[in-house]
């Protein structure tokens, strides 16, 4: 077992070092990337789990409480907290201050999202960099040796293709993760938008 772990090391280690320096940034940009997909993800699901009702959720909005977050830890939850909070004790103003908390949490739940996009989109382009490095690399050796050494034609060769097929195996789940993740965040957006307008309604 430990043998095999070190000849993964090793193979992963080659790997990096046959595409060139682009692989540094590439690998960073795939690390942050991914820590800020799982870290949404456990967030989302902490927010979809415990949840109230709106109609809960207005009684906790007439009675001035907070929720409890033994009790509920949802996104609902998340509004009322916020709210009361925030609150005044003026209908009209508190009305505002509802349609702020309403926004407030709708941009919390995109968070890092645009960020996750952009780190996705980046990766294919620095692969396509890479791919650049190794054909001026390629082509050094070539106005060097000439075409007919192909072994130290390999090594440009080489660092242009791996950079490439390294900045889509970042980008494509990239892309994907991004693509889910957006789709949840709007469904806990419509969610807290309706249990707004309903709050809006009942308020007093």
């Amino acid at each position: 077992m430990m043998q095999m772990l070190i000849d993964q090391y090793y193979a992963v280690q080659g790997y990096l070092a046959a595409g060139g320096m682009v692989m540094i940034p590439l690998l960073a940009v795939s690390v942050i990337m991914w820590i800020l997909i799982i870290n949404r993800m456990f967030f989302f699901r902490r927010l979809n789990r415990k949840n109230m009702t709106r109609e809960r959720a207005a009684k906790y909005v007439r009675d001035g409480q907070v929720p409890d977050p033994k009790d509920y830890r949802g996104v609902i939850a998340m509004l009322v907290t916020e709210f009361q909070w925030r609150r005044t004790g003026n209908v009209n103003i508190d009305r505002h201050i509802l349609d702020e908390t309403v926004m407030s949490v709708g941009s919390k739940l995109e968070g890092t999202l645009t960020v996750i996009g952009v780190l996705a989109k980046v990766a294919p382009l620095m692969g396509l960099l890479g791919t650049v490095t190794g054909m001026i690399v390629t082509f050094d050796i070539i106005s060097v040796f000439g075409a007919g050494n192909a072994r130290a034609m390999a090594g440009g060769i080489s660092e242009a293709l791996i950079t490439t097929q390294t900045g889509l195996m970042v980008a494509i789940p990239g892309l994907y993760a991004h693509n889910f993740l957006t789709r949840r965040a709007e469904n806990l957006k419509r969610r807290v938008a309706s249990v707004g307008m309903y709050l809006s309604r009942n308020l007093s």
